[in-house]
């Protein structure tokens, strides 16, 4: 079926992925323009040498210009900083300062991918919003139960008065690539109005897809680091923003065997700069009370948990499930999936690992799967 009414805004960053999704669209027949978003500008206050450079989207969206250029659609230019800074950067810099590791690419997506960009798309009456994200939105049309589920998906969404659509979260084909964890806090609504074009294939065949098409970037290397900042060091970025406190680093026997910056710069699982023997040691632990930072070996009790509780639990269905459920559960991106268990007790959400997982890190989000569906997922306590 060609989809040559339905409008589509694709958010093209400068790489492969998101130029690939722009022009599979295309070859279906709808209708597409691009949008490059500015989410950040480097301040001037900062002096570490690694960030004193040419703002990073710049690069990013010359590519951008070429892409469009190349498959002769119209790109938009959008500034979303004022946005980022209040639902991204705040956040990063408030967990961190509560001795916590965030994932802001959880929230990038959920508030300004998914969020403020979604809302300019409708604004603009497009009907989806496109991106280059390695996931897969299925389509499911259920019998209609209870009234409850009216505060859960829109009317709109009803085909008739039995039955509902129900948009599904799924991995992706290249489960290497797979962004479904940093995807997990996206609603019912969201999903109605997202497209994913390249969540059907691998990243060689996206990068042959490119060739194919004739992309003027088909081989353009992909960029890491925090979310539109770019690679930068962790401890640069933050020291620009955080008051920290110079403390003890220990053993986790006791025995006092350095100094540390600043607990806030450190993550549980981080292989620390130094050996005791000829073994490394990792954070294994955080005494806040005595602003010391703990390590120990590999092998550490520390360092593994068999349980932990999850906060802010976010259900892709808009329904909280049946419990016990079992399930798996994903506790960083590109982990391998645990078998897990999952109950609601007076402590919240608990999450019952099959097996003790290594550097359970606060902060952090555990998302939750089955046969391949993304459920949801909340931030580990």
């Amino acid at each position: 079926m060609r989809k040559k009414n339905k409008k589509v805004l694709v958010a093209l960053s400068g790489g492969v992925d998101s130029a690939v999704a722009a022009a599979l669209l295309l070859q279906k027949g709808y209708e597409v323009v691009g949008a490059f978003m500015i989410q950040y500008e480097n301040s001037s206050n900062v002096r570490s040498q690694s960030l004193e450079r040419e703002s990073c989207w710049r690069n990013d969206y010359r590519e951008a210009l070429r892409v469009a250029a190349h498959l002769r659609i119209t790109l938009f230019q959008f500034d979303f900083t004022k946005d980022y800074k209040k639902h991204v950067l705040d956040y990063l810099y408030r967990e961190y300062r509560a001795n916590r590791t965030p994932n802001p690419d959880v929230l990038c997506n959920t508030f300004i991918k998914f969020g403020v960009w979604l809302e300019k798309a409708k604004d603009l009456d497009f009907d989806y919003l496109a991106t280059g994200h390695y996931a897969r939105n299925m389509r499911t049309s259920k019998m209609y139960e209870s009234k409850k589920s009216e505060n859960y998906f829109s009317t709109s969404n009803f085909q008739n008065a039995s039955q509902f659509v129900c948009y599904h979260l799924m991995m992706a084909k290249d489960k290497i690539k797979d962004q479904t964890y940093f995807l997990h806090q996206l609603n019912q609504e969201q999903l109605s109005r997202v497209l994913f074009p390249i969540g059907d294939y691998t990243k060689p065949q996206v990068r042959r897809l490119a060739k194919r098409f004739g992309l003027p970037n088909a081989t353009r290397e992909e960029s890491m680091g925090i979310c539109f900042v770019g690679e930068v060091p962790m401890k640069d970025f933050l020291k620009n923003q955080i008051k920290t406190k110079v403390g003890d680093i220990v053993l986790s026997s006791g025995e006092i065997i350095g100094k540390h910056e600043g607990l806030e710069l450190y993550t549980i699982g981080q292989r620390h700069i130094g050996v005791q023997g000829s073994r490394p040691l990792y954070v294994v632990d955080k005494y806040l009370k005595t602003n010391e930072l703990v390590v120990g070996f590999e092998a550490d009790p520390l360092l593994y948990k068999k349980e932990i509780t999850i906060d802010d639990v976010r259900w892709v269905s808009g329904q909280e499930p049946k419990f016990p459920l079992t399930s798996e559960v994903r506790l960083r991106h590109r982990q391998a999936l645990q078998k897990c268990r999952i109950m609601n007790n007076e402590s919240g959400i608990m999450v019952e690992f099959g097996k003790p997982q290594r550097a359970v890190t606060p902060g952090q989000f555990a998302v939750l799967y089955k046969n391949g569906e993304c459920l949801g997922g909340g931030v580990i306590q």
